[in-house]
């Protein structure tokens, strides 16, 4: 495969992992803004339906990608045929925030969910030639999974190197995670910024028609807005 010419502007598009979230909209706004400033194409917003029970999620994504004037990609698998996750099985509760944390990883752990999400993520970039994946993962104010770290990153970025034709002919799918050091204050604070659409996220683990506020997800979106000193937009009635 050859690349643009020397000195001349990539323009071909990224593809940003977008479940609807806090972190992945303001990944996927980062990358809008950044494609604004290059001249490249708006960036496709990948969205998964994996059997979630939070199914909301997938119209927040929705919602997210067209207001961010993003065309949208959504995969469907059922990860609750093998289950082992609160996220995918009916069986096992959500635990509440207090129930969370110390070095066990939580039962909203998906087994291997962005090993799965970022294979298929090079997967598509490389079929329709796009130059980047960005994923929204976070390693500092997170659950403790451990497919959200640096070095799990290198290991899937050398494996994708290895395991695709781009790879094998010099011009691999990067893989970015610009998030990855962030807090949630500084997240909340880079999606403000880039005039993410937060009003529309989503972050709660259960499903309903508002976030449960008890959940880990929830605890960790609301530290991250009250340190960030902004008023979460998404609970505004």
């Amino acid at each position: 495969m050859t690349g643009p010419p020397a000195g001349a502007a990539d323009r071909r598009g990224d593809l940003v992992l977008v479940s609807g979230g806090l972190d992945s909209t303001t990944c996927l706004a980062l990358a809008v803004r950044e494609a604004a400033g290059t001249g490249a194409p708006a960036p496709l917003a990948l969205t998964f339906d994996y059997g979630q029970r939070h199914r909301v999620e997938l119209d927040r994504a929705a919602a997210v990608a067209g207001w961010l004037g993003c065309p949208q990609l959504v995969v469907s698998f059922d990860a609750s045929r093998w289950g082992g996750s609160a996220l995918t099985d009916a069986g096992i509760r959500v635990p509440e925030a207090t129930a969370t944390g110390g070095p066990a990883i939580p039962v909203t752990y998906v087994p291997a969910r962005n090993l799965v999400f970022l294979s298929i993520a090079v997967a598509v970039a490389e079929a329709r030639e796009l130059r980047r994946v960005h994923i929204g993962v976070n390693a500092l104010d997170y659950s403790g999974y451990p497919d959200c770290r640096p070095e799990f990153l290198d290991a899937f970025r050398e494996a994708g190197r290895l395991g695709t034709r781009r790879g094998t002919e010099g011009t691999p799918v990067d893989v970015v995670a610009p998030l990855v050091a962030m807090t949630k204050e500084q997240i909340v604070r880079a999606g403000v910024d880039a005039g993410a659409p937060l009003e529309l996220t989503w972050s709660c683990y259960q499903g309903g028609d508002r976030p449960c506020g008890t959940c880990d997800a929830c605890a960790l979106r609301a530290r991250g807005f009250a340190a960030a000193g902004v008023p979460d937009p998404a609970l505004v009635t």
